[in-house]
């Protein structure tokens, strides 16, 4: 027995020989993650751009890019349009229910069918966190303002007629309870014209952007992510086996050199 006190783990692991290890290992990971990084920048500004285009689509009349017997397909959906037509009468506007406004909580759309070629485009005039109560006066004659379009949403309750209210703007429900023809998208009303007092102007939701614009970037993004984690498991084997070997001789009574 020398008394020598064993070298703890520790000290093992950070002994000259293995700073060359650790400082590969190191720069490696830096390297892997702010390669990564810069990938996945790049996919959210593609991401950006993308959204970008999607917003600035210029408005156009309704009648130039959609028609009251056309099915509502990706061309339609969110493009900003210039509708022209006459209100129906204000008791035959419908409360659509449990509907929700960023920074406001959940309350009701005000929807008013508009008569544009002969038959009714469901407009959401507004939104209000009162109970659904007396509908407010519609606009008169011939109206112009603008409005965003979207799809029929998908099923959300009947309609009651006595309340006049629905959980959704479903067209194909609503095509039923009506006595008109429907377009089969409705319009977020845009124009202050046309909001009543009291509601707030409806929420127009972010554009919906496919996940593969800029896919090829995530997918390297996330492959430096993935070759540093395969860094740091090397890292931490070899340099258990270093340790084991570097105890080993020492337990045979070896000196350590470096």
């Amino acid at each position: 027995m020398t008394g020598e006190r064993p070298l703890s783990t520790w000290r093992l692991w950070f002994r000259p020989s293995m700073i060359g290890l650790h400082a590969f290992a190191i720069l490696a990971i830096a390297v892997c993650v702010v390669a990564g990084s810069w990938q996945l920048g790049v996919y959210d500004a593609r991401q950006s751009e993308q959204r970008a285009d999607v917003q600035e689509v210029p408005t156009a009349p309704l009648d130039e890019v959609w028609g009251p017997d056309d099915v509502f397909t990706s061309v339609q959906q969110r493009r900003p349009v210039t509708v022209t037509g006459q209100f129906r009468p204000a008791e035959e506007q419908i409360w659509v229910t449990d509907q929700e406004q960023a920074g406001e909580g959940e309350g009701s759309w005000l929807v008013a069918p508009v008569m544009v070629d002969g038959s009714a485009l469901l407009v959401v005039r507004g939104w209000t966190a009162e109970e659904p109560d007396s509908f407010p006066d519609v606009p008169q004659g011939m109206v112009t303002f603008d409005g965003v379009l979207q799809p029929s949403d998908t099923p959300a309750g009947r309609f009651d007629p006595e309340t006049r209210t629905i959980g959704s703007v479903r067209v194909q429900t609503l095509i039923n309870e009506l006595p008109y023809d429907l377009w089969s998208g409705y319009a977020l009303g845009e124009d202050e014209a046309i909001v009543p007092a009291g509601f707030a102007a409806p929420a127009i939701p972010e554009p919906e952007v496919s996940w593969t614009a800029g896919g090829r970037n995530l997918g390297y993004g996330l492959q430096w992510w993935v070759f540093g984690g395969f860094v740091v498991f090397m890292w931490w084997r070899m340099g258990r086996e270093s340790v084991e070997t570097a105890r080993s001789a020492l337990d045979r009574g070896d000196t350590l050199t470096t």
